[in-house]
């Protein structure tokens, strides 16, 4: 039986896809891909990896689309390597050199006190080639059209930057050090900014070379597949009703509570914080829930009466 089979919700096709998105393709380019493969044009994205970066890449597919902007996202974990020696103009390694500078005399303890300094509650300036907007256009095509402009500092949290692994690289007259890290992070930070303000403080500059996202939330590499395999198997990696349970705490509803929802009516609450699924008798999610005050009423109605039944 194939995982399309295995849907258990009975909103065919409906549920969260997890890609492990390879290097040099952009999550525009993934979303289109999954089109494709799930003969489906319902596919958005959950936040968006640079084309360098690979890893946790988070889709909605048809009525999960709606999840999307609902959903937990914003604790996020990387792996990456950092290369100490060398910036440039988009602090990856996509960017042109700006300056090679010897790191050959950078010590550990030199390297722990900086990353240190990094860690925590910081302010960031984010990358020159971020997706922030500036007057209304995205920084990035700002920078790669060699336009002038200045990035405000934004408040992130870097709750884990751990040096895995040291190692010193000699090509040609450059001596640089390649730092591989993992890194806990809020929303919003930008781990090339880390690469960047590193090099920044040890006094030889800095640039982000492999960035490999490992989780976003709740949704780790273990829910992720590459396209190749979703080609093999299209369908979704979390069925409607496994992505609420994975993504949400939830609330077991009796069958009349479950067809007051699924008509658009509220429930009394019962004191969840945030939106919840509202779960049946039959483990089906009817719908999102968010108290306030005296209601507890659908951000999201997943089974409409309409589709009650499936």
């Amino acid at each position: 039986m194939s995982a399309r089979e295995k849907i258990s919700s009975g909103l065919v096709g409906a549920g969260l896809l997890v890609v492990d998105k390879g290097p040099g393709v952009t999550s525009h380019d993934v979303v289109a891909s999954c089109r494709k493969l799930l003969r489906t044009r319902k596919v958005g994205h959950a936040g968006t990896l640079d084309p360098m970066a690979t890893g946790v890449l988070v889709l909605g597919v048809e009525r999960a689309t709606k999840m999307l902007g609902l959903l937990s996202l914003t604790t996020k974990s990387y792996t990456a390597t950092i290369r100490l020696g060398r910036s440039t103009t988009t602090d990856d390694a996509e960017g042109d050199v700006l300056a090679d500078v010897s790191a050959a005399h950078v010590s550990d303890t030199e390297i722990s006190t900086a990353i240190a300094a990094l860690t925590g509650d910081i302010e960031q300036v984010p990358a020159s080639v971020s997706a922030i907007k500036v007057d209304g256009q995205r920084a990035h095509k700002l920078s790669r059209a060699g336009e002038e402009f200045t990035l405000a500092p934004r408040k992130v949290s870097v709750t884990r930057f751990d040096v895995t692994a040291r190692r010193d690289v000699a090509e040609g007259e450059s001596a640089f050090v390649d730092l591989d890290v993992e890194v806990d992070c809020t929303s919003g930070t930008y781990v090339r900014a880390l690469a960047r303000d590193l090099g920044a403080a040890l006094g030889v500059g800095g640039h982000l070379t492999v960035l490999r996202r490992t989780r976003v939330g709740p949704f780790t590499l273990d829910h992720a597949r590459t396209l190749e395999e979703l080609a093999e198997d299209p369908a979704v990696s979390l069925d409607i009703d496994q992505a609420a349970r994975t993504a949400f705490p939830h609330r077991q509803i009796d069958a009349s509570e479950a067809e007051s929802l699924s008509q658009g009516r509220w429930l009394d609450p019962i004191g969840i914080d945030g939106v919840y699924a509202a779960v049946d008798p039959t483990g089906h999610t009817i719908a999102l829930l968010q108290e306030k005050g005296k209601r507890a009423s659908s951000v999201m109605v997943v089974r409409p009466a309409t589709l009650r039944g499936h």
